[in-house]
């Protein structure tokens, strides 16, 4: 069900919150850390906090509808045994469990995102922005914010791991905010190099080549966990950095337009 109009104003409080957090964490460690960039527009800024307020709103109102269908399907279509076993597991096993399974098909809804000229048209405005900040991972279109995560959930619904049913259901939640906030590391403007811990996890470095304009816009999908892109033959973590990042992908100038062109033309292709 669509949120209250109670739950709407907490949500919209705790981004604002958020954002005061966020903007004293990174911005000294990006000034003191980072490669030195030209001052943002005035418009730019603008727009990366419309993208920050839709990436919070959206998901709270857009995906209850969604989750609350999956839920329903789940409940006929996941075997009942399938349910009690993953009951069964301790809640580490649970929660390990919805991190793997989870970040595998945000991995595929990403890869997709590039893959298929129509989901790219909607991805192209996250790989529009030409300096890495960390605001820059909220610059999402809606329709890929929406499609990227019901990837990452829909497995979870359907193996019995996320549901009203199910014990410890909270993961997913839990998985998706530990998911934005590392994303706000990986996406800032930080020339931090984590040696061993690369092989871990998703850092600075392997998602700046992500972004990297046109040579490896194709590498390093996984948001947390670079092992996926291993298996997966998309890993690429050079001990340099990239020279240039954005997308040849043409954006409009104003906010309305990236928002509205995907939609208005299904043509749009790298």
């Amino acid at each position: 069900m669509l949120p209250s109009p109670a739950e709407f104003i907490a949500a919209v409080l705790r981004l604002s919150v958020w954002l005061v957090l966020l903007t004293i964490l990174f911005v000294p460690l990006e000034r003191w850390f980072g490669a030195r960039h030209e001052a943002r527009s005035r418009r730019e800024q603008l727009h990366n906090l419309a993208y920050y307020v839709m990436s919070s709103l959206v998901p709270v109102i857009v995906l209850s509808i969604p989750a609350a269908l999956l839920a329903v399907m789940a409940q006929h279509v996941v075997p009942a045994w399938l349910t009690s076993v993953v009951q069964a597991l301790p809640l580490a096993a649970r929660i390990a469990l919805v991190f793997v399974v989870g970040e595998i098909g945000f991995y595929w809804g990403h890869r997709l995102s590039h893959e298929l000229p129509w989901l790219w048209r909607f991805h192209a405005v996250h790989h529009s922005t030409e300096h890495m900040h960390f605001l820059a991972n909220t610059r999402t279109h809606p329709v890929d914010m929406v499609v990227t995560r019901l990837f990452g959930l829909v497995p979870l619904y359907l193996l019995g791991l996320a549901g009203p049913s199910v014990a410890g259901s909270g993961a997913p939640a839990l998985l998706l905010v530990l998911g934005t906030l590392w994303g706000f590391f990986i996406h800032a403007n930080l020339r931090w190099r984590l040696g061993p811990l690369e092989w871990l996890v998703a850092t600075p470095a392997f998602h700046h080549w992500h972004h990297s304009r046109n040579d490896h816009i194709n590498r390093n999908y996984a948001s947390t966990l670079p092992l996926l892109d291993r298996v997966f033959g998309t890993h690429y973590l050079p001990p340099h950095w990239p020279a240039e990042y954005g997308t040849d992908t043409p954006q409009a100038a104003s906010l309305s337009g990236q928002l509205l062109d995907p939609l208005l033309d299904p043509l749009l292709k790298r």
